[in-house]
C-alpha cells in the first residue's frame, strides 16, 4: 500500500531558468531586491525581500513560504533532502506543481513558450534523480498552442504525469474550442488535466487584487468544474482524465446540486456518480468535513495533497498521517484516498 502526496510543491529560484535555452535567457524570470519602503512579510511570518520580475510585471516570490521544509528541499536544491523528508513524513511519492506558475505571467507566446520549457527541462532533470519517488506536472505553453505538443511529448517521456493548468487560461473558460487540442493530446499522452488552484488571467487576477486568496485562488477553479460538465467537455473527451487540485473538496456538493439545477431546465439528468462517470478526481483537505464529502460523492475520486513548500489554508504536511490515523474517514476510504485514487488519477504504476 502506498502512500501518494497528490499535490505538493517545487519553489522556483534562478537556478530554475537555467535550463532555458540560450536563445530564450533574454526571457529568464529576474530577482529583485527590496531596498526601501515598509517591510513586508509572508504567511510564515518571515521578511519578504525578494521578488520576481516576469514579462516587466512584478510578482511575489517569498510571500507562500512553508519553514517547515528546509531551503534545500523546497527549492529542490538538494533532491536527497526531499527523499530524506518524505522517508520521515512515510510518503512514498509526491506529484510535484510549480509555485511562481500559480499566477499570470505573460500573455507573450514567446515568452510563453520559452518560460515553460525551461521549467520543464528543470523537472525533468529532477525526476531523473528519483524517478520513482518525484514525478510532476508538465506546463504547457498555452498562448503558443503550437508549442504545446513538444512539451507534452517531452514531459511524458521524462517521468510527467499530469498538465497543468489554472483557471481563465488565455482569458479564456475550460470549455472553449480553443483548449480542445489540448484535451485530445492529453487523451494521447495519456496524462490527466490538472487544473490547480490559480488563475491565469491579469484582469481577473487584478480585480482581486486586495483578496486574501478565497475568490481568485478557489473560486476560479470550482467554476471551471462547473463550466466543464454544463458544458459536457468529459464526454467530448471520454479518455480525459480530470483533476481538481488545492481548491479542497467541501465545495463538491454544492457545485453539483447548482449544476442539477440548471441543466435540468434543458431537459438534461445529472448522473448518480458524477465525478467517477466524468473521470474527475478532487483533492480534498484534512480540515475538510469528510465524512460529509464521502457520503455525498463516495470514496472513488478523492485524493489528497500536502501543498509540501507552501504555508496557506491549503498547506499541512502531515495530512497523509493524519488522514490514516485519525479516524475521521473508515480505514478502506482512507487507504483508496491515499493510494489506489492517486494512481488512477495521475496514471501511476
Amino acid at each position: 500500500m502506498a502512500t501518494i502526496d497528490a499535490d505538493a510543491h517545487v519553489l522556483e529560484t534562478p537556478m530554475t531558468w537555467e535550463h532555458m535555452d540560450a536563445e530564450h535567457k533574454k526571457f529568464a524570470p529576474m530577482v529583485v531586491t527590496q531596498s526601501t519602503g515598509e517591510q513586508l512579510h509572508g504567511s510564515s511570518g518571515n521578511l519578504v525581500k525578494e521578488f520576481w520580475v516576469v514579462d516587466g510585471r512584478i510578482h511575489n516570490k517569498q510571500v507562500n513560504v512553508g519553514l517547515d521544509t528546509s531551503e534545500e528541499s523546497r527549492e529542490m536544491r538538494d533532491v536527497q533532502s526531499r527523499i530524506d523528508h518524505m522517508r520521515e513524513l512515510e510518503i512514498d511519492v509526491q506529484v510535484l506543481y510549480p509555485t511562481l506558475f500559480l499566477r499570470p505571467l505573460t500573455t507573450n507566446a514567446e515568452i510563453d513558450y520559452a518560460i515553460c520549457k525551461g521549467y520543464n527541462r528543470w523537472l525533468a532533470e529532477i525526476n531523473k534523480a528519483a524517478p520513482e519517488k518525484l514525478r510532476w506536472v508538465v506546463c504547457p505553453p498555452l498562448y503558443a498552442m503550437d508549442k504545446v505538443r513538444e512539451e507534452l511529448k517531452f514531459g511524458k517521456d521524462n517521468g510527467a504525469c499530469g498538465i497543468f493548468v489554472r483557471a481563465m487560461e488565455t482569458d479564456r473558460l475550460p470549455s472553449n474550442p480553443y483548449f480542445f487540442p489540448l484535451y485530445e493530446m492529453a487523451e494521447e499522452f495519456d496524462l490527466p488535466i490538472c487544473l490547480h488552484s490559480g488563475i491565469a488571467s491579469f484582469a481577473i487576477h487584478e480585480a482581486y487584487r486586495t483578496d486574501p486568496g478565497f475568490n481568485r485562488f478557489k473560486l476560479s477553479g470550482v467554476g471551471s468544474f462547473h463550466d466543464l460538465l454544463f458544458n459536457q467537455i468529459p464526454s467530448k473527451f471520454p479518455k480525459v482524465r480530470w483533476g481538481f487540485v488545492e481548491l479542497s473538496a467541501q465545495w463538491v456538493p454544492y457545485a453539483l446540486n447548482d449544476l442539477e439545477l440548471r441543466i435540468n431546465r434543458f431537459g438534461r439528468e445529472l448522473s448518480s456518480d458524477p465525478l467517477g462517470d466524468n473521470n474527475m478526481f478532487i483533492a480534498c483537505q484534512v480540515t475538510d468535513d469528510l465524512e460529509y464529502i464521502l457520503d455525498a460523492v463516495g470514496d472513488d475520486n478523492i485524493v489528497v495533497g500536502t501543498d509540501y513548500g507552501h504555508s496557506d489554508t491549503s498547506t499541512e504536511i502531515e495530512a497523509l498521517r493524519k488522514l490514516r490515523s485519525d479516524g475521521k474517514v473508515p480505514e478502506k476510504s482512507a487507504d483508496k484516498i491515499l493510494d489506489n485514487n492517486s494512481k488512477r488519477l495521475y496514471g501511476l504504476n
